[in-house]
């Protein structure tokens, strides 16, 4: 049994770009790369993802076009604009020293002091 990981505030867009680094795709085709990926430890629902999606594009990260889909289904496909490389090369940066940071905290083998007087 998989249990879900909920994500950080703020994470679900960097995940989103970086997913659409690889190529255009609609809503549902996100959803579950990042399952699969993830080996279904990131499930992304509905209710989160279109509000992001929808707020990347007002900023201008990704742009949305109808199509066809491949079982020809009409759906919003998604693609990165040059703006959505940039913030996606910010956002990894950000990510990097964060996670290196926890790294560090989880690696710790030292006890911290309480901070309060002996």
């Amino acid at each position: 049994m998989t249990r879900s990981i909920d994500l950080l505030q703020g994470t679900l867009d960097l995940i989103v770009l970086k997913t659409l680094s690889w190529g255009p795709m609609h809503g549902f085709g996100i959803a579950r790369w990042i399952q699969r990926t993830t080996e279904d430890a990131l499930q992304v629902e509905e209710g989160s993802l279109y509000p992001s999606l929808y707020r990347m594009e007002n900023r201008g990260w990704i742009k949305g076009q109808w199509a066809i889909t491949e079982n020809g289904r009409r759906a919003k496909y998604y693609r990165l604009t040059a703006a959505g490389k940039r913030q996606l090369a910010v956002e990894s940066k950000s990510w990097d020293a964060l996670s290196a940071a926890i790294g560090k905290i989880m690696a710790a083998r030292g006890e911290p002091s309480s901070g309060a007087p002996a």
